[in-house]
């Protein structure tokens, strides 16, 4: 093992997490042939088969069992030294890890352009998960911080707020419910509801500001994801709960509108997590403090949402029938 590489252990330790080739290509931005190279060069230097295949699955071997336990040991002390380093340089030179939940990916790039605009030298590094990955990613110490809607129960985190979470009814403009006003749930019940999968923060969302009325809606489709979401309900095959930091384009494009339904918008919230044990790096510690004092107006000028009041009054400047 003495001519192992510390990327060979990187992408052993993704494609035993994934037991998959291929998303552990997707994870780590490379080709899959470029993940079986690296595997196979590392299965040479161990001297010992460390997958097996039956049928189209594959499976760790007791071996590969034993090193990928070492594996994370050594990636995770890699990355406790690179943070130290991190450490004496400070915020211009250090390098910022965030892993954000899904429906961020529609704004974060651009909070962190800003935070680096106003911090030369910074590094990013930016991963966008669904919820099971995200808390992974913060279990297994992967981030320095996380940005999520719903921070875990089970873990022992710091959770900061730092902006409102709108989620509001949308539907095609041409929809018989967009002229509406003050639109009653049980109205809204009757439509067909093209929602985000079981499990996901939009699902989990949506059974918060529902809670027993869930059960009364039509459920008629459950999609992973919101793209896909969004270009069902343009077709008009039904209305969807979703993020108004997710629809910003195509409420300006007139492609979606937001439904004047009583109770909403319906405000939850931003956090910016960390685990309550670990030593954020300056540059990490600088952002979160940016989050917390910028992020709310900020995220407010890149959606073009008002989050100021809630219910029907506070909304969107386009795209909401008045």
């Amino acid at each position: 093992m003495r001519n192992a590489t510390l990327r060979q252990l990187r992408v052993f330790e993704a494609v035993a997490r994934h037991l998959n080739f291929s998303r552990a290509a997707e994870e780590l931005h490379l080709t899959q042939p470029a993940v079986s190279t690296q595997v196979k060069q590392l299965t040479q230097h161990a001297g010992v088969p460390l997958f097996e295949q039956l049928g189209k699955k594959i499976y760790l071997t007791p071996a590969g069992s034993d090193l990928v336990r070492y594996s994370r040991a050594i990636i995770d002390l890699f990355r406790e030294t690179e943070n130290a380093m991190a450490h004496h340089k400070g915020i211009c030179g250090g390098k910022l890890k965030v892993a954000v939940i899904s429906a961020g990916d529609y704004f974060f790039p651009q909070l962190l352009a800003e935070f680096a605009r106003h911090n030369a030298g910074v590094t990013l590094e930016l991963t966008v998960h669904n919820r099971e990955e995200l808390l992974h990613v913060l279990t297994e110490n992967l981030t320095d911080l996380a940005v999520m809607v719903r921070p875990p129960s089970d873990l022992d985190t710091v959770n900061e707020v730092f902006a409102p979470h709108p989620y509001v009814i949308v539907a095609a403009p041409d929809h018989p419910l967009a002229a509406k006003k003050r639109i009653p749930l049980a109205t809204l019940a009757r439509e067909p509801f093209i929602t985000r999968e079981r499990g996901s923060d939009t699902w989990n969302s949506m059974q918060e500001t529902f809670g027993r009325r869930l059960k009364q809606l039509r459920i008629a489709m459950e999609i992973k994801s919101t793209e896909t979401i969004k270009q069902a309900v343009i077709a008009g095959m039904g209305v969807s709960f979703l993020s108004a930091h997710t629809i910003s384009l195509e409420l300006e494009t007139r492609r979606l509108t937001v439904l004047d339904v009583e109770g909403f918008p319906a405000m939850l919230h931003w956090y910016v997590v960390h685990r309550k044990a670990k030593h954020l790096p300056p540059v990490a510690r600088a952002f979160q403090q940016f989050l917390i004092k910028e992020g709310a107006a900020l995220l407010e000028k890149i959606t073009r949402f008002k989050h100021h009041g809630t219910g029907t009054k506070a909304g969107l400047r386009a795209g909401v029938r008045s």
